[in-house]
Formats: structure tokens, sequence, C-alpha cells
């Protein structure tokens, strides 16, 4: 089994405007927990600024930023990278 697998990762709004792409593939690890997958995509992109912002979709799910838990990840896996919405 590879250490890393292949994914899109997909960033809206400010988080697009900071990364200059819309959409990018980029390998991650298999299993990763919250923290460390942000880590990483927000050193990658220079998202640091707004990291304790921004939400995180695998797959159209929400992570848990509380949660400990372990995400799996597998190859061809969408992970969505989301400012906070805000408006009236």
């Amino acid at each position: 089994m590879s250490d890393r697998v292949q994914v899109k990762v997909l960033f809206f709004a400010k988080c697009r405007e900071i990364a200059g792409v819309g959409t990018v593939l980029h390998s991650l690890p298999p299993r990763v927990d919250h923290q460390s997958l942000l880590d990483e995509i927000c050193d990658k992109f220079g998202l640091g600024d707004i990291r304790e912002n921004l939400i995180v979709a695998v797959n159209e799910e929400y992570c848990s930023k509380d949660s400990g838990e372990i995400i799996e990840i597998k190859e061809g896996d969408e992970i969505a990278i989301i400012p906070p919405i805000s408006g009236g």
C-alpha cells in the first residue's frame, strides 16, 4: 500500500483567491487526523492566515475539528476547503 493517495482538493471563496486555484490534484496520507490534514493543505497552498476558520469536507461530508478521529482517504476522493460563509 502506498503511503500517499491522490485526491482532488477543491477551494471555495476566499480559499480559492488565496490558493490561486479552484481545484488541484494533491497527494495525502490515506489516514490522517483533521489537524494534520489542514496543516498540510494550509502550508502547501498559503492558507495559514485563515486556517482556524476553515471547514473541511471529504466527499461532501463535513469533518469535525474537535474530534481526534482519523479520516480515511482513498485514491480519487474529494477534499473541500471551505471558509466560513457569511451573509444576511
